[in-house]
């Protein structure tokens, strides 16, 4: 399929929403994404919020990087604009959403939510409805998100976890006497659950379908009946044209390490970086030339040993970090920098001792979206700049940093620091988006030159 589309062919696009979360948005936006693609179509997948697994199975299903969507994150305008861009070369785009379709940011608005996305991308909603259990009540369930929030086009439901045919078609019946057409169904089957970790679903590499029962499992929905009432016009975004590369910075990318947005690399890459990964769980050191160094989030908790085991890598990252070059570590980068990883157990694994930090591995989960003040100058931004960001995590330091990175304020008014930042060091668990800000890459690629 050619990446550039003619001028007058019809694209379509939908988000894809639910009532809650846990209905099965991301396994029938993955078997959207694999059924348009047996067609012969050429699709984009999205996804709403800082999700950074998700993102595998759409980008499996589709062929292609799935892009995040969020306008906390992103300014409003940017998120247009990478929708566009991304979206300009394919001819069917899935914008898979988060929570329920009216969840966002508080529940005293929209803001941030499914449907604030489809409004702001001008996108119709198409709904995926878990049936299981319900009849005439789905047309009740459906007709009351259509209904409850002002500018929502609703094209559409999906049934999902439906007992066969027979199940949907009652459901159908009733969902056409609220006006609501049925885009067809996915029928329960064990086979395409996907398994769940504990900061979200098991990665794609690590957790994938049959991809002909996949395909079989397709054969409920009504492609036809999706296309007709989801064409938008042609998005207006340009090419990318990346640059000659100015800097080389090598990135984590492994089992451990893996949590990066497309438009974020995009981002580095458009002001001059070029990007080479490695294994912390294979490679004997880092590779040669680099300017900077880079760890994203992951699960170096599930592979504690091996990176533990690693004693050249460790003491590589460990002398680049202490030679001035530039290194910034997110979440599960902060956890391997550190001098050890505890587990749940109580076992300690030693790691890179770049950063003076232990961690140890908690029952409960640290989340949520941040707006941070810098503390710190950092390869990333001077001190004193705002920032927006998220964490999730489970693992938390031992003892307070000697060299807090960040300040943000939490919702109940509690004050926190974090981070470590100390010359040309950067770890925090505040998760950044390289593509909200320009002049944040900017900045990396020049002082990684």
């Amino acid at each position: 399929m050619s990446a550039e589309l003619g001028p007058g062919e019809q694209r379509h696009g939908f988000v894809l929403a639910a009532a809650s979360s846990d209905s099965g948005k991301t396994t029938v936006a993955a078997l959207l994404c694999l059924a348009l693609r047996a067609r012969g179509l050429s699709v984009q997948p999205f996804k709403l919020g800082p999700d950074y697994l998700d993102p595998t199975h759409l980008s499996r299903a589709a062929g292609r990087p799935a892009r995040n969507l969020d306008s906390f994150l992103l300014s409003r305008e940017r998120t247009v604009e990478l929708f566009a861009r991304a979206a300009g070369s394919a001819q069917v785009s899935v914008v898979e959403g988060v929570m329920g379709l009216y969840d966002g940011r508080d529940p005293t608005s929209d803001e941030h939510s499914s449907a604030d996305l489809a409004r702001l991308l001008g996108l119709p909603v198409v709904l995926v409805l878990d049936a299981g259990g319900m009849a005439r009540t789905a047309a009740a369930v459906a007709a009351g998100l259509r209904d409850f929030g002002a500018g929502i086009n609703v094209a559409g439901v999906i049934l999902n976890r439906v007992g066969g045919a027979g199940h949907a078609a009652l459901c159908a019946q009733a969902l056409a006497e609220v006006g609501l057409p049925t885009l067809g169904f996915v029928a329960r089957q064990e086979s395409l659950t996907l398994p769940g970790r504990h900061l979200g679903l098991i990665a794609a590499e690590q957790a994938g379908w049959d991809e002909a029962a996949a395909l079989q499992a397709t054969q409920g929905l009504d492609l036809d009946a999706l296309l007709a009432c989801t064409a938008m016009a042609a998005p207006s975004g340009e090419s990318l044209h990346f640059p000659t590369p100015v800097a080389r910075i090598g990135y984590a990318l492994d089992e451990a390490f893996s949590f990066y947005y497309p438009d974020a690399l995009d981002e580095l890459r458009l002001q001059g970086a070029e990007l080479i990964p490695f294994s912390p769980l294979r490679d004997a050191g880092l590779p040669d030339g680099l300017g900077g160094v880079i760890f994203g989030g992951g699960y170096p908790e599930a592979h504690a040993a091996q990176l533990a085991a690693n004693a050249s890598m460790r003491s590589a990252v460990r002398d680049f970090a202490a030679s001035g070059r530039p290194v910034v570590a997110e979440c599960g980068g902060l956890m391997y920098l550190g001098r050890s990883l505890l587990d749940l157990a109580g076992e300690r694994h030693e790691m890179c001792g770049a950063v003076p930090v232990d961690t140890q591995m908690q029952p409960r989960l640290s989340l949520g979206y941040r707006e941070a003040e810098a503390l710190t100058d950092s390869p990333l931004v001077p001190a004193g700049t705002q920032v927006r960001g998220h964490e999730f995590h489970y693992s938390q330091p031992l003892t307070p940093s000697p060299c807090p990175a960040y300040r943000w304020t939490l919702p109940g008014g509690t004050e926190v620091t974090e981070g470590y930042a100390s010359g040309q060091v950067l770890a925090s668990y505040l998760h950044l988006h390289y593509g909200a800000a320009p002049e944040v890459a900017r900045r990396l690629v020049q002082a990684c030159r």
